[in-house]
Formats: structure tokens, sequence, C-alpha cells
């Protein structure tokens, strides 16, 4: 097999991953942050490899003008937005759930929960910066 079509053959693998972590996202539950991190860690793969496979094979080749597609109307138009609304969304849930917490009398277990619900707004918050660095990314392509 030649360099190109080991190329593209990688190239392709790596596209059905990111295709399969896409379709499979669903809105109506919760995105853990392990779902987040992946699927933004796939679309810089796999667009990392468009600028690599790009120019060694036909400029024109139709598989990287659709994986393009994909990425610039399926992901970055429509995926990404719902993501970042997604994680404001948790992260305002999580704070008014911390603010109504009564600071007055609490129980071990009340604070051991407050204590899992700060740890969660850490990692909610650490993953928005992740995802605001791909959002800056796509403000300067």
């Amino acid at each position: 097999m030649s360099l190109p079509n080991d190329l593209l053959e990688l190239f392709t693998s790596e596209y059905n991953k990111l295709e399969n972590l896409v379709n499979g996202l669903n809105f109506d539950i919760e995105l853990s942050v392990n779902q987040i991190v992946e699927i933004y860690y796939q679309i810089t793969n796999v667009s990392s490899m468009i600028m690599v496979v790009k120019p060694q094979l036909d400029q024109n080749n139709d598989k990287i003008l659709y994986v393009e597609k994909f990425i610039s109307e399926k992901f970055n138009s429509t995926i990404h937005p719902k993501i970042m609304e997604h994680i404001a969304n948790s992260i305002s849930s999580i704070t008014s759930n911390l603010q109504s917490i009564n600071s007055e009398q609490k129980s071990k277990e009340t604070i051991e929960n407050e204590a899992k619900l700060y740890e969660k707004l850490r990692e909610i918050m650490s993953t928005r910066e992740f995802v605001q660095q791909y959002d800056t990314g796509l403000c300067h392509d």
C-alpha cells in the first residue's frame, strides 16, 4: 500500500471515531466531562490530520472536503454552540445549588455533598476553559 492510501485510511478511521462521538451525543441528558474532552480531542486530532493529509493527497479529495464540511457545518455551527450552552447551564445550575445550601447547621452529609458540588463545579469550569480554547481557535481561522 502506498503512503497516501495509508494516510487516507488512518484519516478515515479517525474521522469515523469523531462521527460516532458526535452522533452519540445526547443533549437531553447531562454530558460528562470525559465525553466533552474526548470529542474536542478527536475534533482537534482530525483537524490536525487534515492539515497533514491534504497537501499529500489531491487538494480536492472528496473525503477531505466532506470532513471539512462536517466539521464546519455540523460541529462548529451546531454541536459546539450546544456544548458551550450545556456547560454554561451546568455551571449556573451547580452555582444555584451551592448558593441555596443553608450555611447554618450543616450535617456531615450536607458538607460532603457541598464538597462534591464544588469539585464538580471546578471540573466543569476547567472543561469550559478547554472548550473556550477551541472556540478561540475558531475565531482565528
